[in-house]
């Protein structure tokens, strides 16, 4: 007699009561994100920050490493078997804002703010990793914990990984996992995509250098100012004509500074600004064709031209198997209803693309919009008036620890 075979499948075992046990961590987890919130700390040294997660997580299993360049901290959490590792990323740097959300547990430090939410990230990922501690019987292998400092714009994530955290459990991690809270989506909404999720950021510097003369005769002089000018307007057109709308840019100039006075043709302008591209053969394009068409422009108004681009973050490319992988773990832990998969790249930038360029991973996107605003009108990541939903944070702890015990579980 043979059984039916239209059975719904069970649901798998390991991630059985995550969400729930992550909302018995709530409190937890709340205390914590709100003492770093009141204490930021910004760039590469954040010696009270990386104090406070140690003591938070003091009771836990976990072999600890500080970094030496900067304050970074690494935890490894042994499994009960042997096994691969996987890597979990948290960063924790602040903003140099002034905080003027009103809250009670705002920034203690001037000109210092949480703006971006690496608060809620590094106290998701010690969240999980007591979750996963108490699990530990069920893992076959490591899970490292990257709490990193300097994501905002200072190269952290590339600091510790010269100092070894990708092998910090033996081997080197199979896999990578990092969220961010975003304060313009629904919250608890999760949102990832395969391939480039996030953008690459590199600068530029432009000096125009003619020659001052009196305002009143500027044929007696080399006027530097409608040179930089005219190199605004081209190089938005060096976009629309040398890159392909399939794989876009954004240049955008953000700062013009030229003279002193209204009667004197100054000597030298400047141009600064932005580069923005989702695949490094664009970018390569950019930084060959944005000196030449400054250089270009400056030689027809007889102005000499030094450009020059400072490389930032690189693109943030999600390997594709494993952000289907997070999609149907989001789907399994948060509910269908809470998690999409986004059509198109955002033009921000990360450094959790140097680890995407090791080992295969994913980087995904949690709504953490308060209840009562409306998500397209509230106060964005880097607004010194953004305020994160801490309802949120239960749906990170849970997929940072979903993605472990896919990887582990057993």
């Amino acid at each position: 007699m043979t059984g039916p075979t239209d059975l719904p499948t069970l649901p798998d075992a390991r991630y059985s009561g995550l969400l729930d046990a992550a909302r018995e961590l709530q409190d937890r987890t709340v205390e914590l994100r709100r003492a770093l919130h009141r204490r930021p700390e910004q760039g590469l040294q954040l010696p009270e920050t990386q104090q406070t997660i140690r003591a938070a997580l003091a009771d836990l299993p976990l072999e600890f490493t500080a970094g030496r360049a900067t304050t970074s901290l690494t935890a490894v959490l042994r499994g009960a078997r042997p096994g691969p590792a996987v890597l979990l990323r948290g960063d924790m740097d602040a903003l140099p804002l002034h905080e003027d959300t009103g809250l009670e547990f705002s920034s203690d430090v001037a000109d210092s703010m949480h703006a971006c939410g690496h608060d809620l990230h590094v106290a998701m990922l010690a969240s999980a990793a007591r979750l996963l501690a108490s699990r530990v019987e069920s893992l076959a292998g490591s899970v490292v914990f990257m709490f990193q400092p300097g994501e905002e714009g200072h190269h952290g994530a590339r600091f510790m990984i010269h100092e070894g955290v990708l092998d910090a459990a033996g081997p080197r991690a199979s896999r990578a996992f990092g969220l961010h809270v975003m304060a313009n989506t629904p919250s608890g909404r999760l949102q990832v995509r395969g391939g480039t999720i996030m953008a690459s950021a590199d600068t530029f510097h432009v000096d125009v250098i003619g020659r001052g003369g009196h305002g009143s005769a500027p044929q007696e002089a080399i006027d530097p100012v409608p040179a930089a000018a005219a190199m605004v307007g081209a190089l938005q057109t060096m976009v629309t004509r040398r890159i392909g709308v399939f794989d876009p840019a954004v240049i955008s100039v953000t700062r013009i500074a030229a003279g002193t006075t209204t009667n004197i043709i100054p000597e030298t302008a400047v141009l600064e600004g932005t580069i923005r591209t989702l695949s490094e053969t664009t970018r390569a394009v950019i930084r060959e064709e944005l000196p030449r068409v400054c250089e270009s422009v400056g030689a027809a108004h007889g102005c000499r031209v030094l450009a020059d681009i400072e490389p930032g973050y690189p693109p943030t490319v999600n390997d594709h198997a494993l952000a289907q992988d997070v999609l149907a773990l989001g789907q399994t832990v948060l509910g269908a209803a809470n998690v999409e998969a986004i059509p198109h790249p955002i033009m921000g930038a990360e450094d959790f693309s140097y680890v995407l360029q090791r080992i295969p991973g994913a980087f995904a996107f949690l709504g953490a919009c308060p209840p009562d605003l409306v998500p397209s009108e509230a106060p964005a990541n880097h607004s010194n008036r953004v305020i994160f939903d801490e309802a949120a944070m239960p749906a990170g702890v849970a997929m940072y620890a979903a993605f472990a015990l896919d990887a582990l579980g057993r």
